[in-house]
């Protein structure tokens, strides 16, 4: 379950105009399966993300909240309740503040991010259960951040820059150390998505780098298909395991700023 939910939160690349970044009200569910070659897929768990307006230290923010738990049905075998939350500057666009909270079974981790965007640096601390906090200010450039920001971040590439041969590497800070994402445009594509039906997406193939953040060889792969109209939202994403594949599909959506364009049919 760790691996799929933190497959969906810090891989879900939707890719958009700046001026949708971050869209007050806008709501995304998801649920999170796995499937093989004799096995259904199967419904573990599922995420809600959302956005609202608020304040942090008297300033205005977005706040973006990210939740993923087990489904019913497999809580006897591993129950998951992550949270994970980031404040964005409404101005700068650039996050402030990154909190998580992991609760996946006897497993807890906490962890916070402050951002010095004036110096380069995001403070972190973290603790998992049963160990004393921890902290370490990093370097970062000025793409550096979190897994969760990364998300909105990229919904600011500019359409026409989405075409053959478009590819990023991407920063992101983990707790104590900085690791890489690479990304590439692989075209366009009609997808059917679970109980809503067709949609024309944009297809990228991604990797993460191992945890020594320096070698992509032996890193996480994954396939995400972005809806292809102005709202530029994960539909779909899965990436392959030993034995079969896990993957993430929307369910449901509310407060989006334009309609879905990208609809085909039923």
């Amino acid at each position: 379950m760790k691996r799929l939910l933190h497959t969906l939160i810090f891989i879900m690349l939707a890719i958009s105009a700046q001026a949708q970044l971050y869209v007050p009200g806008e709501t995304l569910h998801y649920r999170m399966g796995y499937k093989a070659k004799l096995f259904p897929l199967t419904e573990v768990a599922k995420v809600i993300m959302q956005t609202t307006e608020t304040t942090l230290d008297g300033e205005p923010v977005y706040k973006v909240y990210g939740y993923g738990e087990t489904a019913k049905a497999f809580n006897w075998i591993l129950p998951v309740k992550d949270a994970y939350t980031i404040w964005v500057d409404p101005k700068t666009l650039r996050t402030k503040r990154f909190d998580s909270d992991l609760h996946e079974g006897d497993y807890t981790f906490w962890s916070k991010f402050i951002y010095d965007w004036n110096n380069n640096k995001i403070h972190t601390s973290w603790q998992s259960r049963q160990h004393p906090i921890e902290h370490k200010t990093l370097s970062v450039s000025r793409n550096g951040m979190d897994p969760f920001s990364l998300y909105y971040h990229l919904r600011s590439t500019p359409d026409e820059e989405i075409k053959e041969g478009f590819s990023k590497d991407l920063e992101m800070v983990l707790e104590d150390t900085v690791r890489y994402l690479k990304f590439r445009f692989d075209g366009r594509e009609i997808k059917k998505i679970k109980g809503l039906g067709k949609f024309k997406t944009l297809k990228f193939r991604c990797k993460i780098a191992t945890s020594t953040a320096s070698s992509f060889r032996d890193g996480t792969e994954f396939v995400v298909w972005i809806s292809d109209d102005r709202n530029k939202i994960p539909l779909y994403i899965e990436s392959p395991i030993k034995v079969g594949s896990v993957c993430a599909y929307l369910t449901s959506y509310e407060g989006l700023r334009y309609p879905m364009d990208c609809f085909v049919k039923k």
